[in-house]
């Protein structure tokens, strides 16, 4: 079996501890055993093992390989599609369900941090910046919505004020989540996974499982190996590949792309980002960016289906950046790199059970920073038989997409050009 490793990027550049972890071998039994090493899983297997089961981790490459490695790194709130949205496709009942819980993994995130000293490098704050006066009308109302929700940490920021937030003249306005905020991503799902050991769970990489014989107990196989154990977690997301023929009829693997620039003078950062926050705007197609600990630029946007070049991520985003940024223009980038997220029909997570004792989440379409430490902790607590909250996604419809395999990537790259012009025009 050939060796996964970390794709270059600035995150792996800067990794805290990425020690290699032991390749499953033999036949072992838990409690639960766990698919995936992102962050889906590691929130599951944290929960889990201080409640004092027995939990093996299987990763088919290195913890946090896919996209808890690889994305922007930027903790936002809520979901894909708001609860506005939520409400008016499900009702009223639904959306308070689901409202009930759109801020929490955020403080799942904070406490976790606290809680086992990871030092991923959180900082407070996250901005929705607009582009068009329509657009900062629509922040209003996410105020709104989201205050209506109970979350206490919004500011509406006005055109005069908004230099004391982004250094661009490219924004009309924005709305500060102080809930939310940033983190260096492979190193949160590193400490974690380092925490998880400490409660004496067990994680094996470059364990990619085979097959899952599903029974009581249900029995997962890797190449050489085997674990018995009475709940599974399917924890794969974008990388489980077809595992789970089910769940992937369900879902689209796309990607997003980044890049970093070389380490920025103090000055220049403080002008850039005067706060320290992290920022992404109002465009269906959407630009992200915050600064790093060593005062990178990290810029990322665009959805991709199948692999770019470096070259390409380069032009691509770069263009992006001298527009936000002029000042920038002739920064030298250091690193590009690109991954994969789980993009589903309704744009909403999927999360539920298969058969008696098989648990499942995926799909969180570009918000799973902040969802799939929620996912974790409401898939560890069905598992120990509160299955309430996790029920309010497991009741949601969980659409194949029309067409399935062959046809999926043409729709969706269909989409994406349809949504980019909206943007280019302003609608």
């Amino acid at each position: 079996m050939s060796e996964q490793q970390y794709p270059a990027s600035y995150y792996a550049a800067s990794a805290n501890g990425a020690v290699a972890r032991p390749v499953l071998e033999g036949a072992h039994q838990c409690d639960v055993c766990i698919i995936g090493a992102g962050y889906t899983g590691l929130s599951a297997a944290l929960a889990l093992a201080e409640a004092g089961l027995s939990v093996i981790v299987l990763e088919s490459a290195r913890v946090g390989f896919g996209a808890s490695g690889r994305n922007g790194g930027q903790i936002v709130n809520s979901y894909s599609r708001d609860l506005d949205v939520i409400e008016r496709r499900y009702g009223h009942d639904k959306a308070t369900a689901m409202g009930a819980l759109a801020f929490e993994g955020g403080r799942i995130i904070r406490e976790r941090v606290a809680k086992y000293g990871i030092a991923c490098d959180l900082k407070p704050g996250n901005i929705f910046a607009a582009m068009t006066s329509k657009q900062l009308d629509e922040l209003a109302e996410k105020k709104a919505l989201w205050e209506r929700y109970g979350h206490t940490g919004l500011t509406l920021i006005d055109a005069g004020a908004l230099p004391q937030y982004i250094g661009s003249e490219r924004y009309v306005g924005a709305l500060l989540d102080q809930w939310g905020g940033h983190i260096h991503p492979l190193n949160l799902a590193l400490g974690e996974a380092a925490a998880f050991e400490t409660l004496g769970g067990r994680l094996f990489e470059q364990s990619a499982v085979t097959r899952i014989e599903q029974g009581v107990p249900a029995v997962v196989h890797t190449a050489g190996g085997q674990v018995r154990a009475e709940f599974v977690v399917v924890a794969g997301n974008a990388y489980l590949g077809n595992l789970v023929p089910m769940l992937a009829e369900r879902s689209l693997p796309c990607g997003t792309q980044i890049l970093a620039t070389e380490p920025l003078p103090e000055a220049v950062a403080r002008q850039l980002l005067p706060g320290d926050h992290c920022v992404e705007d109002c465009n269906y197609m959407l630009d992200y960016y915050r600064l790093s600990a060593d005062r990178r630029l990290l810029y990322g946007g665009g959805t991709v289906y199948g692999a770019r070049d470096s070259a390409v991520i380069e032009a691509q985003i770069r263009a992006n950046l001298k527009k936000t940024f002029p000042q920038l223009a002739n920064v030298r980038v250091d690193y590009t790199w690109t991954g994969n997220f789980l993009l589903t029909l309704s744009r909403l997570p999927q999360a539920g059970r298969i058969g008696r004792n098989i648990y499942y989440s995926q799909g969180c379409s570009g918000h799973g920073v902040t969802y799939t430490h929620l996912a974790g902790v409401m898939l560890a607590e069905a598992i120990r038989g509160e299955s309430r909250r996790l029920d309010v996604f497991a009741g949601l419809p969980h659409h194949n997409f029309p067409g399935g395999r062959v046809f999926r990537v043409p729709m969706l790259t269909m989409g994406a050009w349809y949504y980019g012009l909206r943007d280019r025009l302003g609608m």
